[in-house]
């Protein structure tokens, strides 16, 4: 505040008084300001009065506006706060206590001493702001109590989460303890269970043993009963033959027989019905061994004509097959199946070096034998049932004993790996073929080779005897095939057609049709009477491993190595297909009247289809 100075200067020492005046809010820089009203911008004379002028001096209005908003927030800055000083503090508070006596005293005493110039300025401060610092100082209190609480609960909560964990460890631990020992006593009673079983072990081995050693023997026993009842049966029909016509068989045997020479050299041998037979003479060697065995007589008749008739005249079921059972037999490829003469018995080789027994349809394995040291390529069942022949890449051809269990007879001979083998009717012969371009025909009496034919000039692929014949069927690398007389060794019809490496042969069961396949997935079927082929399937490109008639004739299944069994119908030339190998397929089989046909192959399975 201003106040008037005059009459102090007049006499320092005298009285003084309070005057109060009004002081003017002039500006700072003493310029002359001109008053503008507000409807100066927008006001228009009486002439100018239209829509048009009114809407554009609304908009100018408007737009003056927006601009001195955005000019003022723009300039617009935040006011400080500015504490008071001391002696403004003083009249303040003493004017809001109401000590008016006590502020005229102030008042004179101070501005007395402001005007001696005792007063220093200097010294004069401002005065902290008690009540907003006392506000934030309560403010901070309220905080810090809040905070306090706040902690104090979740110090509360994090003491009742220790106890509970606290409970649940010693609750876990406690568990963990129970558990552990609970282990323990487990491991304890495995220990004693095992110990326990281990005992049993030797007798599971042998009640298996047993189980084993009994299937067999029942086995063994239905094929000596088997081999008895046939024995019976031929002894009652050469008896009967015997009776109606004595004599009558030996007679055609003295002129007729190629083979037969030098009667007068030793005894007659009797055959089957007790007639005397004059005795082939061994014609690879010059002496003659004393238990060599004679060849039948070539004019008999093949005892299973009037059920292959019976069965030509049921009709043809070759395309009705689909696959009913697979057998896992081997782990490694199954090169050749072959059939019982009279039971539903398969005979598997593998390149396992085994051999193996199934009983169809059920699949179970019957007997194994092992005793080549290298793979096996064929098997043979003995004609009675009681024996197989195998063949394989040791060169031997081996002769099995069922009742035995074991090999009775090694055949050494070849000088290469032997692919096949065939028995003889009679069952005192074998037939094998091999890679050293021969075929061998071994005497099982006198356990030595009788007979080589050799003729063919690559590896000889299959042989196989006519049944109930003398004949023997061989097929070659060399594409050809050939018939052989076995009493002399001698080659007796060759056929000529094949293009490529003929793989496999087989007759019909009648004997008059041949059915051989190539390297090319060409079959062809030969007419035996006329020495010519009959017709030519192509079920290539891929080779054909093996050929099997069905017991009627009139339908082939081919082995194929792309995977699958091929059909042929042989009066249609129609050929499908039977899929279900996983690798290419090595042999085929039917059974005894056709309604089952069995395959096996590289992937070591057997597939059963009818």
């Amino acid at each position: 505040m201003e106040t008037k100075h005059e009459p102090a200067e007049e006499s320092v020492d005298g009285p003084y008084y309070l005057e109060k005046v009004y002081i003017p809010e002039d500006s700072e820089d003493d310029y002359q300001y001109e008053e503008v009203m507000a409807d100066d911008d927008i006001s228009m004379t009486e002439g100018d009065e239209d829509l048009e002028a009114a809407v554009k001096a609304v908009r100018d209005c408007a737009d003056d506006t927006d601009m001195i908003t955005q000019r003022i927030s723009s300039v617009k800055q935040p006011v400080s706060h500015i504490p008071e000083t001391v002696d403004d503090f003083f009249r303040n508070f003493l004017v809001k206590m109401g000590m008016s006596r006590t502020l005229d005293c102030f008042q004179t005493e101070w501005f007395e001493m402001q005007l001696k110039g005792l007063l220093k300025i200097g010294q004069v401060d401002f005065v902290p702001d008690a009540y907003s610092h006392n506000q934030l100082l309560d403010n901070e209190l309220r905080n810090v109590k809040k905070e306090r609480e706040s902690y104090k609960q979740a110090a509360l909560k994090a003491a009742e989460t220790l106890v509970k964990l606290n409970k649940e460890r010693d609750f876990h631990r406690m568990q963990h303890k129970r558990v552990v020992q609970e282990k323990n006593r487990l491991i304890e009673d495995i220990r004693r269970l095992k110990k326990h079983y281990a005992s049993y072990e030797p007798a599971f081995r042998q009640l298996t043993d047993k189980y084993q050693a009994s299937l067999k023997q029942r086995m063994l026993v239905s094929l000596e009963r088997d081999r008895v009842l046939g024995h019976a049966h031929n002894l009652q029909a050469s008896l009967r033959n015997a009776h109606s016509s004595p004599g009558v068989r030996c007679a055609p045997k003295q002129g007729n027989d190629k083979t037969q020479q030098g009667v007068e050299k030793g005894p007659k041998p009797q055959n089957n019905n007790g007639s005397p037979c004059i005795p082939a003479t061994d014609l690879s060697t010059n002496t003659k061994h004393p238990k060599d065995s004679e060849f039948p007589a070539s004019s008999r008749v093949n005892p299973y004509l009037p059920q292959i008739k019976a069965l030509l005249a049921q009709g043809n079921k070759g395309s009705c097959f689909s696959l009913t059972t697979s057998i896992k037999a081997h782990s490694m490829p199954i090169s050749c199946l072959a059939i019982h003469p009279r039971k539903m018995i398969v005979a598997t080789a593998s390149d396992d070096h085994h051999w193996r027994l199934w009983g169809l349809p059920a699949g179970e394995m019957i007997m194994t034998g092992e005793g080549h040291s290298d793979w096996l390529s064929s098997c043979c069942f003995h004609p009675n049932g009681g024996g197989l022949a195998t063949t394989g890449g040791d060169t031997t051809v081996r002769i099995w004993d069922f009742s035995q269990g074991r090999c009775i007879l090694t055949l050494e001979g070849h000088t290469h790996a032997t692919w096949g083998c065939s028995f003889h009717s009679s069952g005192d012969f074998v037939a094998s073929c091999s890679m050293d371009n021969t075929a061998k025909v071994w005497d099982l009496n006198s356990e030595r080779c009788r007979y080589t034919m050799r003729g063919h000039v690559d590896s000889v692929n299959s042989v196989a005897f006519l049944p109930f014949s003398n004949t023997l069927l061989t097929c070659s690398a060399d594409k050809t095939l050939s018939l052989w007389d076995a009493r002399t060794s001698l080659c007796a019809q060759t056929f000529y057609g094949h293009q490529h490496s003929c793989n496999h042969a087989v007759f019909n069961s009648l004997g008059d049709t041949i059915a051989s396949c190539d390297s090319y997935g060409v079959v062809n079927l030969w007419d035996v009477r006329k020495v010519s082929a009959m017709l030519s399937v192509d079920t290539g490109p891929h080779p054909s491993n093996q050929v099997a008639f069905s017991p009627c004739g009139r339908t082939l299944a081919v082995a194929s190595n792309d995977g699958s069994v091929k059909l042929v119908e042989l009066a249609s030339s129609q050929v499908t297909s039977l899929v279900g190998h996983e690798d290419a397929v090595q042999s085929v089989i039917f059974d005894h009247k056709g309604e089952i046909l069995m395959s096996a192959g590289s992937d070591g399975a057997i597939l059963v289809w009818s």
